[in-house]
């Protein structure tokens, strides 16, 4: 199982290698028509939101004192 701090690092990671290809997504998509370029900036932006929430979510989740995210017993 891949601890917290191993699932931060991997989404940090995921969002530098994004910000670093994006002068290369543009040389990429400049051969197409402006209605695909239209769609893969759309879906990069969508990958780029999700990866930031999620980042956000985990390191949310780390500040969470740890007992409180053990399985409990059910009552």
């Amino acid at each position: 199982m891949i601890t917290l701090e191993e699932k931060i690092a991997k989404t940090q990671r995921l969002l530098r290698r994004l910000e670093e290809d994006q002068p290369y997504l543009h040389v990429r998509l400049s051969a197409l028509g402006a209605e695909h370029r239209q769609s893969a900036n759309a879906f990069a932006d969508r990958v780029r939101a999700e990866a930031e929430a999620e980042l956000q979510r985990l390191l949310a989740e780390r500040a969470v004192p740890y007992e409180w995210n053990l399985p409990q017993p059910a009552d």
